[in-house]
């Protein structure tokens, strides 16, 4: 079924990629949280309660879609490079796809995985917004520092696509914003389809 909209959320195995998705969504046991980061070992779907449209036209089916966290699980590697190889089949070929969320640790610098990811939504035309998860972990000064950088980065490297803001599921910082942003995503027209 390739059809509605969907919004996948990606990230690093440990970056908080679970917790984040039961906080946007309100439910605190939908997706699963462990503490040994990679234990979402293939595509998960979430359906989300049908979006209003214009006047006349049918509800959106619309989901929220948990990709499998990558880097950092201790899986062989032959499991790492199928996951590798859906990922990115899912990426390029899912129509109903509006928009990518990027769970980020706030604490560390981007990694390959979340470069690779931030420059095919731009070469794609397809909205990223990154989640600076475990902002808790840091005063609100130090918060904002970051947030500033990715910003900057996000300017110096021309990733127009992308957008950031501070995130903490234990606390609940950024949530409204988190959930405005997932939604301003699932009803966004697509670009440029694959294959288009």
């Amino acid at each position: 079924m390739d059809n509605g909209a969907e919004v996948a959320f990606a990230g690093r195995s440990n970056a908080g990629k679970s917790s984040a998705l039961n906080k946007l969504t309100g439910h605190h046991g939908l997706a699963r949280t462990s503490k040994t980061p990679g234990r979402t070992q293939q595509m998960v779907a979430f359906a989300l309660p049908p979006l209003a449209q214009g006047e006349g036209a049918a509800p959106l089916d619309a989901r929220l879609i948990d990709l499998p966290g990558y880097g950092y699980a201790k899986v062989p590697e032959p499991l790492r490079e199928h996951w590798k190889r859906e990922i990115d089949a899912y990426l390029h070929r899912r129509q109903s796809l509006r928009g990518v969320v990027l769970i980020v640790d706030i604490r560390h610098p981007l990694k390959e995985f979340d470069r690779m990811m931030l420059a095919f939504c731009q070469d794609t035309a397809l909205p990223c917004h990154v989640l600076l998860t475990k902002a808790d972990k840091l005063s609100r000064n130090q918060a904002a520092q970051a947030l500033a950088a990715m910003r900057k980065q996000f300017e110096a490297e021309g990733l127009q696509a992308a957008t950031a803001q501070v995130f903490s599921s234990s606390e609940g910082t950024g949530v409204d914003e988190g959930r405005a942003a997932v939604m301003e995503l699932l009803q966004r027209e697509r670009n440029n389809p694959p294959g288009a």
